[in-house]
Formats: C-alpha cells, structure tokens, sequence
C-alpha cells in the first residue's frame, strides 16, 4: 500500500508539472490584452429600406466596449452571482463546483454536468466552439487556467461583459442594453441589469422580446441568487420590480423579418464570401410595409394567417407580409408556402384563350358541361346561359372556363402558367383550369405584374446594391431583360377582363376610387383566398387561410382578402398619379375577318373562306374545281359578259367560262365541304335564290369614290347562280347561337358546324 501511496504521489508530481507547463506554453501563446478586445468572430449585415433607412441589423453587435470601471457595479454584481458565485476564489476552474457534479453524476445524475466559470465561458466564445466533448473540455479548462494567469480577474470580467452573447445578434452588455433598453450599459438599473444577466443561460428562451414573462421570471432568480450571496440586502430586492421595465419598441421589425429573411440568403450568390461587414440596399418601403402588416392583419379572420407580396412595375418588391406575427411563427407563408389559387388561375385559362382568337365580346355559353367525367358547377348552381367572355370572367364562371379550357388545350393553359413564372408543379386535368394546382404566392404576384406590364416578363427582386461598410460595391442590381410573354393586344384584352371583375364582378370590394383590375380566387370549402390586381403600376397578392388546409368560415377571395388589397393599395398608390388602363386593342393581320381585309383594301382572291373542324382550309366547291386566274379586274370595272365584273359583284360569265360548273363536276359519291342550306344562309341568300338586302354603312375612306362605279347599287342575283355581293355590301350576319348551330345543322353522319373561337 505504502509502494501503492508513493506511485501516486509520484504521478501526482508528474502531472502537476506537466499541468503547469502546458498553461504556461498555453499563456505564452494567448494573444494580448488589446489583440482579444478587438476580435470579432462573425459578420454584421446591416439591412437598408430603399430610402436608406435601417431596416435590422443581421449578425453580432458588440455595441461600445466598457472599460472595467465604466461597467456599474450591480452589473458585474449580477452576472458574478448567476454564472459564478466563486470567481474571485478559484483558479478558473472551479475545483468544489467540479467535486459536486462528478457526485451528482455519482449518486444517480443522468449525465455529468460541470458547471462552466465565468473564466472557462470566456475561453470557449474566444477559442473554441460549443462542443460537449471530453476534448473541447479538457482544451477549455486549459484555456481558462492559462488566461487566470496572464490577466486579472477584473480584465477577464471585463473581456466577459463586453464579449459574452445576449441575444438578438447583441455581444456584449451594451449592445443588449441598446437592444433591450434603448440606452447604453452604462445607464442600466439593477432590474435591467438583473435581466440581462438572466440571459446567457439561455438568450432565445428569456429574451425579453421574445418572451417577457420567461425573462422577468429569471431576473427574480437573478435578484434573489444576489441576496443570498450578499450583493444587495432583503428591503433592496423586494423594492425592486422586473416587471415595470420598459422594453425598446420594434418599429415594425417583426413584419420585416419576413422580407429580409428572403433576401438574406440571396447574397451567398451576390456577393463575395467574406467576414467583412456589409450593408444590403433593398426596395422595401418602409411606409407601404406598413400599410401592408396592418391591412394583413385587420382583415385575417380569425385563426386564419395572412399574407401579402407587393412588386413596383419593375419586379422591385415594396412590401411583403408572410403572416400575421414574425415571433410566433417565421414561416414566410408569401415565398415558401405552396396553396391551391382558385378562380385566380383563371388568368391563365383566359391568356390562352386570348391568344387563340377569343376575344372579351366572344359570345360563349354558361351551361352545364362534363369533360372526362368532371362537371364543374358555379357558384351558386346557377348558368346563365349566353354571354360574352369578360362577362364570364368579371363573375367567374367555372363551366365556361372549363370549355375554354378544353377548347385551347389544358397542356397550352399549363404552358401558359409556365410562361408566366408559375414554378410548382402544374396538373393538366381539366380541374386544372380552377386553380386545382399549387402555387406560390409571390409567383402569382409576378404573374399578374407581367399582364400589367403589357405582357413583358416582371421578376421580383429586393436587393438593389451591396456594399461594405466603407462603400466599396460588391453588387449592384441590373435592369433585367424583359421578354414578351404574350402580344400587347392579348396582354390589353386580358386587361379589359380584369378591370370588368373589379368594376362589376366578384372584384368590387377591391375598388379604391381609381382604375383597377383584378382577380379573386376561393378554393373548395373556403380554405384558401385570393386577391390579385395592379394599379397605377403597382401589382399585389394577397392570400389568406389556415396553415392546416381546415376550412375558414366565410371565407371568399372577394371578401378579406379583397378588403386587405384595397386598404393597403389606397395608401401604396397615393402618392402616384391616376394611370388609365391601355384597353384599346391592335388586332393581328390573322385575326382580321375577311371582309375586313375588304375594308382595307385587299381584292382579289376569294371573298369567303371555310375550315374544317382542325382550323384547316377547304374547298367548298369540290376537289376538280379550278379557280380562274386574277386578271387584273375588279368589282365595278363594267358590265355584261366578258368585260370585267357585272352588277352581282361576280365576274360575269364565271360560271359558264372554260373552268366549268363545279355543281356539275362534282362527284356525287363525293362528300361536299359544306351543305348548300347553310352556304345559302352564310351569304344572304333565301331558300329560293334571292338574296338578302341588308344596310352596311361604306367605310368614310371609301365613301365618294364608289358613286357612279357600279357601287351603291343592289346585287341582283341570276337565276340559278350562287349568288354573291360586293364586300362592302355583304350581309352582316348576326351572332348564330352554338347550341341552335347544333341542333339544326347536325346530320346523320354526326358532323357538327360549331362556331369557331373568333366568333366568324
């Protein structure tokens, strides 16, 4: 045993020298005083409003450094009685501390659990990281005996105080107090001192903005743990109140939390990886973010969140919401939320529509339909029956949507989301067309901004430059290249719709005494609620519903968040001046009728045209038919046969020339273009040969030079020969109605003469 007792003494003696020895090779490495009062261990990212104004302060704050008789007493006071009771005993390791968690562990403690001095806490923020290794210990024990020995206590409390993390991105005692207070570290009050101290345990727990409660309870077990060790006297702690401490206001900066943790992440490809400070220029107005978190939050319904995506003509984003309430839940539901849009598709459906021919005055039927088995139904359950597309848009009907839907393709509707930003994936069944697909908010919002853009791509952005803190650029946004999504005339016929549902339709609670257009969107049992329109170059989203998908009671696209759209778009378009909508619409060559082309001039060729059931030309008159070549003459050069056109509009002779009778050329086993009944109505012509006379007033261009040259006459038809008129003096057909097309004109082989999408 005695052999024993000397081997240990001996190891002992080893040990205690080798100890010594690493501390003093360990303090003879640590850095000076000066050096570790200058480190800074992360980067600060201030975020700028477009005006220049500071938004929040992303990353450490280390506030102004607090020499050791600049820090007030009941400060050091506190944090020694909190965090290390007998700091100004122990080496820096704390031996009895040490001995009663290795007895706790001992007599049944899950873990062993050595409490940290002050000392030790301040070697891990300077040296190391928050490991729970046996190694990172053991280094930290090292550190911690190695600065005890190059610096005093009141240097190491001071190096503590103005390096020790609080919070909030808050290093150090006085950025708390900035923080918290509103005033410097060394104004703080022993309530104040008392909270502050309660924080390094655990910041984001008792962050008095996060939770005051949380934070007065643990500055009473600050307060009280001060008595007890003689710091302040029983009368002095009970006259002190937690709970009267007035906290520094957030000017807002919960709402802004949603944009800039948006646009934050975007600088790992912008800038530079560096550890330097930056500032970030972004385009949010900080009156109009305002305008937006109150509008957000007066109209939400209850239990139901909010959000709201407002972009400049540009892209530039001026304000964004992404729920009701930063601290209680960050999920930024205007990005990263993916929720069923409604009737606000419907934008899509109606911009492929457009673009294949349909026009806002087309005549469509609102009447019960099924495609592949689905049959849409109305809100209401209600059809009325014939009406015009902006008609159908302004009140949102679900059957005459699917019908166009199926006319021009869902696959062309998908493209069409595609084209305009949509990113989520896009279902191409026909339920597709009501917004059965998911989508982003701030997608839609681009989308809707590309429409008022006359159908020029918009994409929103929020950083506009990014500097260091002495002004070096590292980034400075471009104008983007704006491609052109769809031809302005589409981009204006899907304005006028718009402007209709705002004006008249399921839009109205949108109005705010200038043009509008919009759009509402309300999925299956009022789970979700859109609004979507643009104003005065101003385009804004809004959705609303509850995170779980559970229904919200009366909840409509036309109703919250339509009100939430007009509170916020009054003030955000205030300060601008009235824009009227560019609605006036420049029609392509293609789309012109035939005999419009009349109007403008072009002769020649034939003066109707027909189309199969695919869009592709026929010839009415049979396959060995020969039209005769132009020879120059044109209607009104003369009369009588062989001179030019007689007095019917048709070259005289047409049918009795060397190209034949093509009624008596054709086959008859040979299956006609079209049924002679409805060639006879389509040019005017009754049953018995004669024409219809029906008044069409001469273009002003042309009015003059007609008199005296066969025009302004009445066609007389030939006996026996199709009869056809002058262009300027063709009948004007009336609107035919689909279903009557159907139900007269559909033969025993099936065949259907279905109106086509321009209306001809």
């Amino acid at each position: 045993m005695l052999r024993i007792f000397l081997w240990l003494i001996g190891l002992g003696i080893v040990a205690a020298l080798g100890l010594v020895l690493a501390v003093f090779i360990t303090m003879r490495s640590l850095p000076s005083y000066s050096t570790l009062k200058a480190s800074e261990h992360a980067q600060m990212i201030v975020v700028r409003a477009r005006d220049g104004r500071e938004l929040v302060s992303i990353g450490p704050s280390y506030g102004e450094w607090l020499d050791q008789n600049q820090i007030p007493q009941t400060m050091k006071n506190a944090m020694v009685a909190v965090e290390d009771r007998r700091f100004y005993s122990h080496p820096g390791v704390d031996p009895l501390g040490l001995m009663r968690a290795v007895y706790v562990w001992a007599t049944g403690g899950n873990r062993l659990q050595a409490t940290s001095t002050i000392t030790q806490q301040l070697a891990r923020n300077l040296f190391l990281n928050n490991s729970r290794t046996f190694d990172r210990k053991a280094r930290e024990a090292l550190l911690a005996l190695a600065l005890e020995q190059k610096f005093s206590k009141d240097q190491i409390l001071e190096l503590y105080l103005n390096k020790v993390y609080f919070g909030g991105g808050a290093y150090g005692i006085d950025s708390a107090s900035r923080l918290f207070f509103s005033h410097p570290a060394t104004e703080l009050k022993p309530a104040e001192a008392a909270i502050i101290a309660g924080l390094v345990k655990a910041p984001s727990r008792y962050s008095p903005t996060a939770d005051a409660d949380a934070a007065v309870a643990r500055a009473s077990i600050v307060l009280r743990l001060m008595e007890q060790q003689g710091y302040i006297t029983a009368s002095e702690a009970s006259g002190i109140d937690v709970s009267t401490v007035k906290l520094k206001e957030s000017h807002g900066q919960n709402s802004v939390r949603y944009f800039t943790d948006w646009v934050l992440p975007q600088l790992d490809f912008l800038a530079p990886d560096s550890f330097e400070p930056l500032e970030v220029w972004t385009t949010l107005d900080i009156g109009m973010q305002r305008a937006a978190t109150a509008s957000v939050q007066a109209n939400a319904p209850k239990g139901a969140q909010g959000a709201l995506v407002s972009v400049d003509r540009d892209g530039a984003v001026l304000a964004m919401v992404g729920g009701t309430d930063y601290v209680k839940s960050n999920y930024n539901r205007a990005t990263q939320a993916q929720r069923q849009p409604g009737s606000a598709w419907k934008l899509f459906v109606y911009l492929a529509a457009l673009e294949a021919g349909y026009t806002p005055d087309t005549p469509v039927y609102d009447r019960q339909v099924t495609i592949d088995g689905w049959t849409p139904r109305n809100s209401g359950n209600s059809y009325a029956g014939e009406i015009d597309v902006r008609t159908a848009f302004a009140y949102s009907k679900n059957t005459v949507a699917a019908q166009l839907g199926e006319s021009v393709g869902f696959g062309t509707v998908a493209s069409m989301a595609r084209r305009f930003g949509i990113t989520s994936p896009i279902s191409t069944y026909p339920s597709m067309v009501l917004g059965a697909s998911e989508v982003r908010l701030i997608d839609m919002t681009g989308a809707f901004a590309a429409v008022s853009a006359e159908g020029r791509s918009v994409t929103p952005y929020g950083i506009t430059r990014v500097t260091t803190a002495d002004g070096e650029l590292l980034y400075e946004h471009k104008k983007e290249r704006q491609d052109q999504l769809v031809a302005p005339y589409v981009a204006a016929e899907m304005t006028d719709l718009l402007q209709t549902a705002v004006a008249t339709g399921t839009g109205r609670a949108a109005q705010i005494g200038r043009p509008a257009a919009g759009k509402t969107g309300t999925t299956s049992s009022n789970k979700d609620g859109w609004f979507m329109g643009f104003s005065s170059g101003i385009t804004t989203g809004v959705w609303m519903g509850r995170d779980d998908s559970k229904r919200v009671a009366g909840l409509a696209g036309g109703s919250a968040p339509a009100r939430a759209w007009a509170a916020y778009m009054k003030v955000a378009t205030a300060k601008r001046p009235v824009e009227e909508f560019t609605t006036e619409l420049t029609l392509p060559e293609w789309q012109l009728e035939p005999d419009d082309e009349a109007w403008f001039g072009a002769g020649g060729g034939q003066d109707y045209y027909f189309f199969d059931e695919e869009g592709n030309p026929i010839d009415p008159y049979g396959r060995d038919y020969q039209a005769p070549p132009d020879d120059g003459a044109r209607p009104g050069d003369g009369y009588g046969y062989g001179d030019g056109y007689g007095a019917d509009g048709y070259r005289d002779g047409y049918y009795r020339d060397q190209y034949g009778d093509p009624r008596q050329q054709r086959q008859q086993d040979e299956p006609r273009g079209i049924d002679q009944d409805f060639l006879d109505r389509a040019t005017g012509a009754t049953p018995d040969g004669q024409a219809q006379q029906l008044r069409r007033d001469t273009p002003p261009s042309q009015q003059g030079s007609r008199q005296g040259a066969g025009y302004g006459r009445t066609p007389t038809p030939r006996t026996g020969a199709p009869v056809r008129v002058d262009p300027a003096y063709a009948p004007v057909p009336s609107r035919v109605q689909p279903r009557r097309i159907e139900e007269q004109y559909q033969d025993s082989s099936g065949v259907k003469v279905v109106e086509i999408p321009n209306g001809t």
